[in-house]
């Protein structure tokens, strides 16, 4: 053959991209990507669910029938009457009991502290009426007025706070035969025990008593309760006169004879007496709170006395 009648063969060479020239790796990376960004998604909407949701939210895939046969959301449910899930309160999973042993530690904690500070408060206001108790008894010891009067004042350390008791005797009364008028040596007593009350922040009662004669003189049905309450008053308004701050006066009552000092003999002229007690934080609390917080005895029988006859106030 010939050159002139060869035939002419043209060879095209078809270019294919391929490898890292090509553009499809960045397609594969991207969906690598979405998907991570949807399982991170996924874990941040798990971690931000409640434990009812988590709950119903398996159940749910567990059991997807349960929406059409029993009704409800099916997402979030639980076994809750709530809708929507939520913390089940008669759930008693172990992070609902930690939870509640841990609240119950703090209440306890926080108990134990206050039950402390009140116990060192006690202690504080307990050294603080000892001093006031001897204060009063070094003023009747070193007052030469009060040294004629030192049978007459006792001072003693009750339940509800320090108690300061002026009595009368046979010839030294504190007041006028059947009435609320302050002997003058009365008068100067009670002005400086007032006085010196101004040295502590206690607040006081105050409550008059009479014997147990009866009262057989002045306006009808005026009887030893008025009297031991007038007396009372009488006793606050002197100590008040003589400088103690009114507002440490917290109580003011009249017992007639109900609470006896000499209990053998009703109508000893020691039972006609002044207390004046010096109250603690916890008979202050008491005392403020128990009118709303009385309770009543349906089945206790009121106490019943009868006071022996007298012909009159026989010194009250």
């Amino acid at each position: 053959m010939s050159e002139e009648t060869r035939p002419i063969v043209v060879k095209r060479v078809k270019k294919v991209a391929g490898g890292h020239h090509g553009g499809a790796w960045k397609l594969a990376y991207a969906d690598f990507v979405t998907a991570m960004m949807a399982f991170f998604l996924l874990m941040w909407l798990l971690g931000s669910v409640s434990e009812g949701d988590l709950k119903g939210l398996s159940e749910y895939f567990q059991n997807p029938l349960r929406v059409s046969f029993a009704g409800g959301s099916g997402s979030g449910d639980a076994m809750s009457i709530l809708t929507g899930g939520g913390k089940d309160i008669s759930s008693s999973s172990g992070h609902t009991r930690e939870g509640e042993v841990k609240r119950s530690g703090a209440a306890n904690l926080k108990r134990a502290r206050t039950e402390e500070l009140r116990k060192e408060f006690e202690e504080r206001e307990k050294k603080s009426l000892g001093g006031l108790k001897s204060s009063i008894e070094g003023l009747i010891s070193g007052n030469i007025v009060f040294q004629q009067f030192k049978s007459q004042l006792t001072v003693d350390a009750v339940p509800e706070g320090l108690r300061i008791q002026i009595i009368d005797e046979q010839n030294r009364p504190m007041f006028d035969t059947s009435s609320a008028e302050l002997k003058p040596y009365s008068r100067v007593i009670l002005r400086e025990i007032g006085r010196t009350l101004n040295s502590v922040p206690n607040r006081i009662s105050i409550s008059g008593h009479t014997d147990a004669a009866r009262y057989s003189s002045g306006d009808r049905g005026f009887s030893n309760w008025e009297l031991s309450a007038n007396r009372a008053n009488a006793s606050r308004r002197e100590m008040i006169a003589g400088g103690m701050d009114e507002n440490k006066v917290l109580r003011v009552v009249g017992l007639s004879s109900i609470i006896l000092f000499d209990k053998n003999d009703p109508l000893s002229p020691a039972n006609r007496r002044i207390n004046i007690t010096v109250l603690n934080k916890r008979s202050e609390e008491i005392m403020l709170q128990e009118d709303a917080e009385a309770v009543v005895d349906p089945d206790a029988q009121p106490e019943t006395r009868t006071n022996p006859p007298g012909t009159g106030d026989d010194g009250k």
